[in-house]
């Protein structure tokens, strides 16, 4: 398993469905996965520290959680088959571990409401993940790269209010 954090969201150039983009720990790999807008939006309200005045549904599933006594200790994304994800939530209480499957853009999005890590295995990595270091490579990890960072969170705006307004 290999611990990765977001990098954050871009927008597929010929789809325009959003992706949530991990990284490694060592920022050697790079992991897109793609999501729904509500998901990416989600996602998009952690990274830029935006608050709702009521709850929205991943930070009520970490609440209700918490009100059990459990905590979210780890996120795993652990399969891919024909290009869907599949991911685990593992929530811990004592000695007592609950596992739930999950999409990958859920358990992401819970993971980083509870700051728990994300990890994710070997073989998930060999299928999607852009390698980040080597020479072969390195054109293209520099275009991906540069797509990423052109992409600006107020490119989803549309996206956010346009939920926001849903969410009301």
């Amino acid at each position: 398993m290999i611990e990765m954090k977001v990098m954050g969201i871009a927008l597929d150039t010929r789809s325009g469905s959003p992706i949530v983009v991990l990284h490694d720990l060592d920022n050697r790999r790079a992991l897109p996965i793609w999501i729904g807008s509500a998901e990416a939006s989600a996602i998009i309200r952690k990274i830029e520290k935006l608050s709702v005045t009521r709850p929205m549904t991943h930070d009520l599933i970490v609440d209700i959680v918490k009100k059990t006594g459990y905590k979210i200790s780890k996120v795993e994304i652990n399969d891919v088959e024909k290009e869907t994800y599949y991911a685990t939530i593992f929530l811990s209480k004592d000695e007592d571990e609950i596992v739930i499957d999950s999409r990958p853009s859920d358990a992401i999005a819970v993971a980083m409401r509870a700051e728990a890590p994300i990890f994710v295995t070997a073989n998930v990595l060999m299928n999607g993940a852009v390698s980040t270091d080597s020479a072969k490579d390195e054109e293209e990890a520099e275009e991906f790269k540069d797509f990423i960072q052109s992409i600006k969170p107020s490119d989803f705006e549309k996206l956010i209010n346009k939920h926001k307004e849903s969410d009301q």
